[in-house]
């Protein structure tokens, strides 16, 4: 019981640097964003220049930038340091020989972190929503841009116990520090990238048509649109091509065929049912991951306890 009780401070202690890191990281974007707010924001009103904004707007993309992708960091932390290097060095079968089963000890391996991450993420975001949303005449309406969408919801959050697991996974399933770290930042790198790709599919779209041409919202994302070619969608016709005054504009439609305009679209209302839902494919791959990094330990060392007995 012991040796239980006294490894979450173990896990602390051995980790203790990472820990500090990435809480002042944490703590200096947080800082950043006040700073932004309280005294950036006035500043850049007051200049008169109409490039001002970038003053705040930019910083603010870099900040939920550096969060977003944090989750490179955590999972090279997670697949070589956390996970691969003590069990390449020999030091987490150590840990078994003393009354600490495996389950245990990966249990407590990564309790810690993930607690972590959740507390940051409890700080981050709702200071990152507010200094978003406080200065909205700085800032353009990218509510869909990866890293804001990420930063203003637990999307964010999810991506940093999604990498803690997949590091785990692999570092279990090789054995091997860098290897582990390498397969884990290239596998949360491609998931990253594919739900970026798809995140205009986790929510149904909202279609418009009108007999006029549609002038959508500045904070709508616009997904797809067109002409109603006798009532029919259509995407190909180069209604672009038609130019001059009202009647020849008019004529040419005509002989075009178009009869109407469509878009399909995001408004921004699809914001909190579009995070969710990426944060829930996100948490259910780190449940896949982190049983599946359970199971392939048990696995593993039920088979060398087998030999050994043997």
């Amino acid at each position: 019981m012991s040796a239980v009780t006294g490894l979450p401070r173990t896990v602390l202690r051995l980790h203790r640097t990472a820990l500090i890191v990435w809480a002042a990281f944490v703590l200096a974007a947080v800082a950043g964003l006040v700073w932004l707010n309280e005294i950036t924001a006035d500043s850049a009103r007051a200049s008169g220049s109409d490039w001002a904004w970038l003053d705040y707007s930019e910083p603010m993309g870099w900040v939920s930038t550096a969060m977003y992708y944090s989750f490179w960091a955590v999972a090279a932390w997670a697949g070589s340091a956390l996970i691969g290097r003590e069990l390449e060095s020999g030091t987490a079968r150590l840990a078994w020989t003393q009354g600490l089963s495996p389950t245990r000890w990966l249990a407590a391996k990564l309790a810690l972190p993930a607690l972590v991450l959740v507390l940051a993420g409890a700080v981050f975001v709702p200071v990152y929503r507010w200094a978003w949303s406080a200065n909205r005449d700085l800032m353009g309406d990218n509510w869909d841009f990866g890293d804001v969408f990420a930063a203003r919801g637990p999307a964010v959050v999810a991506y940093g116990l999604c990498a803690l697991a997949v590091g785990a996974l692999a570092a279990i399933v090789l054995r091997r520090s860098l290897p582990a770290l390498g397969v884990a930042v290239a596998v949360m790198i491609s998931l990253n990238v594919y739900l970026e790709q798809h995140r205009e599919e986790f929510w149904p779209t909202v279609t418009r048509t009108s007999a006029t041409e549609i002038e959508l919202p500045n904070s709508a994302s616009q997904i797809e649109n067109g002409v109603l070619v006798h009532g029919q969608r259509n995407t190909s016709v180069d209604y672009w091509s038609c130019d001059g005054t009202a009647a020849e504009m008019k004529r040419c439609t005509d002989d075009l065929g178009i009869t109407g305009y469509w878009s399909t679209f995001h408004p921004q209302s699809h914001f909190w049912p579009m995070n969710l839902v990426e944060t829930g494919i996100l948490l259910t791959i780190t449940a896949l991951a982190t049983a599946a990094a359970f199971w392939t330990l048990r696995h593993r060392t039920g088979a060398a306890r087998k030999e050994s007995a043997v």
